[in-house]
């Protein structure tokens, strides 16, 4: 789960992170306001869930509480196409305003899962303000990274290395050890996947400010945190997506095609890998999980079944916790309930898959079927409209 940007500060301040002072609302009259509050120059922040927002025009200066309240009138309500959001925009529904600050340089500093070592990764890097990614790629000497020892947590060594790649000296490197090992803090005491700060502003007064600040929650371990839950923005998700997460079961809408409902995280890309490589392009990641019931099954066959532009769906089961019979029960519901104006094929192996094969065949509806999954993902692609060739 990703927090907004204001959402992410007030978590981070609350472990002892310096940030600027600011407000996030949802009128250009509270901008206004927020903007006497903090008194002098702003910044007026559009808050979607996507990077590149100031490249996009997300993010705009102002110097006076009437130039916030103008700045606020031209985000909100309007969608912002920036680089992680796609062509059609993330609807602007609050902003933030805060503080300007006198940079004098821009830094980079983050807290990550290392899933290849096992552990907690630090990075930092005295070019803040940047894609991160890019910058591994094109000056990777530039980009500390070092894993932590569990479950020591950070030491001062680390901390201190992590800080002087920064390029920093005298108090501003004390401050920025310091910070690492509060961002440390913050990750582990949330559960957190990601939590980033960039840039982290070197201000003229020598101070430490985090600019702009993501954290993100590992999903699993929400029922650990019920404050944590309760920032989730429904609005950011697809209107399926939402309802895929009311039903428990793990939805991601992508841009193509097929529809994809399989069991399992593994199986679920390995059923996408296969349709791209039957030259056909998966439409959602769609993982019904373990204890699935046959009302939630439903759901997500209906789901995939009503999707704008699906010509297609692969059900891909293989039956273990999840028996196929059920699968196969659930889906027949949804159909009969819901009709069945699309082109469906299946393939089920594993704990009562000839059961699940024969509901689907007894129930009069037009089910497809094959024997493999290679098979499944080819006829699949075809019935979308792809040519279900390329190997």
């Amino acid at each position: 789960m990703r927090l907004h940007e204001f959402q992410a500060k007030k978590l981070l301040a609350g472990f002892g992170l310096p940030v600027p002072k600011g407000q996030a609302v949802a009128t250009a009259a509270e901008a206004r306001a927020a903007a006497e509050d903090i008194g002098g120059p702003v910044v007026v922040k559009a808050q979607v869930l996507a990077g590149g927002r100031g490249v996009a025009g997300g993010v705009l200066a102002a110097a006076t509480p009437a130039e916030a309240a103008m700045a606020a009138e031209r985000l909100l309500g309007r969608p912002l196409a920036a680089a992680q959001s796609g062509p059609a925009g993330r609807l602007v529904r609050r902003v933030l305003v805060e503080e300007k600050l006198s940079v004098a340089r821009e830094l980079y500093v983050a807290v990550t899962l290392d899933r290849a070592a096992a552990g907690i990764a630090v990075l930092a890097s005295p070019r803040g303000g940047v894609d991160i990614e890019t910058l591994a790629l094109t000056d990777p000497g530039l980009i500390f990274k070092e894993t932590l020892g569990q479950p020591a947590g950070p030491s001062p060594e680390l901390t201190g290395r992590a800080a002087a790649a920064l390029g920093l000296t005298g108090p501003p490197l004390d401050r920025a050890a310091g910070l690492m090992a509060d961002m440390v803090r913050a990750f582990e005491a949330n559960d957190a996947t990601l939590v980033e700060i960039n840039p982290l502003a070197l201000t003229a007064a020598g101070s430490l400010a985090a600019l702009d600040a993501k954290v993100e929650i590992d999903d699993n371990a929400l029922f650990r945190h019920p404050d944590l839950r309760a920032l989730a923005d429904p609005d950011e998700r697809a209107p399926e997506e939402n309802e895929a997460a009311a039903a428990g079961l793990s939805f991601i809408r992508l841009d193509g095609d097929v529809g994809c409902l399989v069991n399992g995280a593994g199986l679920a890309m390995a059923t996408m890998d296969l349709i791209a490589l039957a030259g056909g392009r998966p439409a959602n990641f769609l993982d019904i999980g373990g204890g699935v019931s046959e009302e939630a099954v439903a759901r997500a066959f209906a789901l995939l079944a009503a999707a704008t532009g699906v010509r297609a769906v692969l059900i891909n089961v293989f039956g273990g916790i999840v028996r196929c019979d059920l699968v196969a029960r659930g889906i027949v519901r949804a159909a009969r309930e819901g009709g069945l104006r699309i082109p469906v094929i299946t393939r089920m192996e594993g704990t009562n898959a000839e059961l699940g094969r024969a509901i689907l065949a007894d129930s009069g509806l037009p089910f497809a079927s094959a024997a493999d999954m290679e098979a499944a993902a080819r006829e699949a692609v075809r019935l979308a409209g792809g040519t279900g060739g390329a190997r």
